[in-house]
């Protein structure tokens, strides 16, 4: 993908993926590790809806907000085995819709799986739902915790990335120069 360079003051949308609450947040990357919230929501779609309208109910959405806030990066949770098979293929279905969207934008795509998102916001892998929305409150200096947990999610996510993304590319520099 090619999309726009990180750099300070970039956009970056963070998704937590699902068909039936998606999270969705866009956050200003400042120097450091500061970071703005722009704006957090949550995209339902009717559990009794057909797939193919459900999905496309979070494609029209996620591509509505990519529209308004343009970000130059999208950071989303990878899937992982839940348990309960349907979950995770529909949360995979969810995935590709949202992955399709950002394509269509050249927008480049980064994957973390929970407990990455959760060590780097909290400092602990296992962290729970209400510490994690404890802890994206005071990162981004809310006046409440967003709710519901989905939109705290999707905040974490784009925090991670801010983050994360200047040491990754650090490393894949140092890889590719050797």
């Amino acid at each position: 993908m090619t999309g726009r360079p990180q750099t300070d003051d970039s956009l970056v949308m963070g998704i937590d993926p699902g068909l039936t609450r998606c999270g969705l947040s866009v956050v200003r990357a400042g120097q450091g590790r500061s970071v703005v919230p722009v704006a957090v929501g949550v995209v339902r779609t009717p559990a009794d809806e057909a797939l193919p309208l459900r999905l496309r109910r979070l494609s029209d959405a996620v591509e509505s907000w990519m529209d308004d806030y343009r970000p130059d990066v999208v950071a989303i949770e990878r899937v992982f085995e839940r348990g309960n098979v349907s979950t995770v293929m529909n949360t995979a279905h969810a995935v590709g819709v949202l992955m399709l969207s950002a394509a269509r934008r050249d927008l480049p795509v980064h994957q973390y799986t929970p407990s990455e998102v959760k060590k780097a916001v909290s400092g602990n892998g296992r962290a729970d739902k209400r510490q994690m929305t404890n802890m994206i409150t005071r990162i981004l200096g809310l006046s409440e915790p967003p709710k519901p947990a989905d939109a705290a999610d999707a905040l974490a996510l784009a925090v991670c990335h801010c983050w994360r993304s200047p040491f990754s590319t650090l490393v894949s520099e140092r890889k590719s120069s050797l």
